[in-house]
């Protein structure tokens, strides 16, 4: 069992953070200058941060003072997340999709949420959590795992970003989507959230944390809102807290149950679940806990949910990495069908599972990846002449781009599956250990 000293990866985490919070403070300074929004190079420019803030404000800042403006803004941007004010409608706030309570997703089992000037219009995808991204690199078509990798010349193919196909390359970028997307918050323009934004007050709280000098047109408003925005999904306790019953297992603190256990050596093995393969479960190598992702991006040919309106025009697919909401790499048909392997993290809080929300019990998530060749009519509706339309969200010109790794390997109908029940039931447990919240028996 793990010793009680590697509870020391979240005080690790903590300091990176802090780093980051400060990089978020200095855009705005005269300079324009910024630092690293990946937290894994962020910790290492704590001092130079320090300097390049005090540069940037005029000189004789001291590091507390910063942090305090950093922790300010967090606040703002608390109350900016929580604020309906903000969309076009005046109803629909980021926590009414990305609810605090429940691991920052959606509250309620639709596939996709109502948004829109006048909250009727549907989502094309289902809601993500914001949870856990804190780590998660920028898009990048080709991957290099340098240090797993035995051969380096390995390409892992397209890999990070925020949102399910990777458009978003900060947290910034990422809160950009919703507030103007026609349905979600659905606002006109950038310059309708800094009005709206100016009139609640907060632009005035901004300016004094960030001197009005930055904040003299609404494109800089605009940008101070999303940076709040930011800096609050940067806040550790709230976002990526670590605090699962898996972390207190890592920690020495707790004993998994033997199915809790069992449900490990099934997700890891590679001749079972395979879990890991993607969502890996294995501490970085600078001691930091598991994200359960690898941050790729992964063709899996789910079935088509009937239940998503856009989905009802037969001419209507969603391409994920290449499209229809991502648009530079629309000319990338390797890419069709490719959407961002999640964190596992506070799985089991979800009603809703995959890009498209098609299953609604971690269960049916699991005994999918088992059973969708195998026994592909369970998922997949059949045709008139009994055949069953397999794969039938995605068009068959991009069928190659599916990944097939195991449990994908080639199992025919009628095959032995991946994973017996009792082992999906097994695996389901150990996602169960994943949400946070967990407190030890003393």
């Amino acid at each position: 069992m793990p010793m009680a000293s590697d509870m020391r990866v979240t005080k690790h985490a903590r300091k990176l953070t802090k780093s980051t919070i400060l990089a978020a403070l200095l855009v705005f300074g005269g300079a324009q200058t910024a630092l690293p929004d990946d937290l894994t190079t962020a910790g290492n420019a704590t001092g130079a941060a320090t300097e390049m803030a005090a540069a940037t404000t005029g000189g004789g800042m001291s590091r507390a003072t910063v942090y305090a403006q950093a922790k300010a803004l967090s606040a703002i941007g608390a109350r900016l997340f929580l604020d309906p004010r903000l969309s076009g409608s005046g109803k629909l706030a980021c926590s009414s999709c990305h609810d605090p309570a429940h691991a920052f997703a959606p509250a309620n089992g639709l596939a996709v949420q109502m948004g829109g000037v006048n909250m009727h219009q549907p989502g094309v995808r289902a809601v993500p959590t914001l949870m856990y991204l804190q780590v998660v690199p920028q898009f990048s078509e080709h991957y290099f795992d340098n240090e797993d990798e035995a051969d380096e010349s390995v390409d892992n193919g397209p890999t990070g970003g925020l949102t399910w196909d990777g458009r978003a390359d900060s947290k910034s970028d990422q809160a950009r989507i919703p507030l103007l997307s026609n349905f979600e918050m659905a606002n006109v323009s950038a310059d309708a959230v800094a009005d709206a934004a100016e009139k609640a007050g907060y632009i005035a709280e901004l300016q004094q944390i960030l001197a009005p000098a930055v904040l003299g047109t609404k494109t800089q408003k605009f940008d101070a809102v999303l940076k709040a925005l930011e800096v609050y999904q940067q806040d550790p306790a709230t976002f990526y807290p670590y605090s699962s019953k898996y972390d207190a297992y890592l920690a020495g603190k707790a004993v998994l149950t033997p199915q809790e256990q069992r449900g490990l050596t099934a997700f890891s093995d590679p001749d079972k679940g395979n879990c890991s393969s993607c969502h890996i479960s294995d501490r970085a190598n600078d001691g930091t806990p598991p994200q359960f992702t690898d941050f790729g991006l992964i063709a899996i040919g789910l079935p088509r949910n009937m239940a998503i309106p856009a989905n009802k025009d037969p001419a209507y697919v969603d391409l994920g990495v290449c499209g229809p909401l991502r648009t530079d790499m629309k000319d990338h048909p390797d890419y069709c069908g490719l959407f961002k392997t999640p964190t596992l993290r506070n799985v089991a809080t979800r009603k809703t599972f995959f890009h498209n929300g098609i299953f609604h019990t971690l269960r049916d998530a699991v005994a999918f990846y088992a059973t969708r060749d195998s026994d592909p009519g369970r998922w997949y509706p059949h045709r008139a002449d009994g055949t069953i339309a397999k794969f039938n969200d995605l068009p068959q010109r991009y069928w190659p781009n599916l990944n097939s790794d195991p449990p994908f390997d080639g199992r025919k109908p009628g095959d032995k599956p991946a994973l017996t029940d009792a082992e999906t039931d097994d695996i389901v447990a150990f996602l169960q250990t994943l949400t946070d919240g967990y407190r030890p028996a003393q």
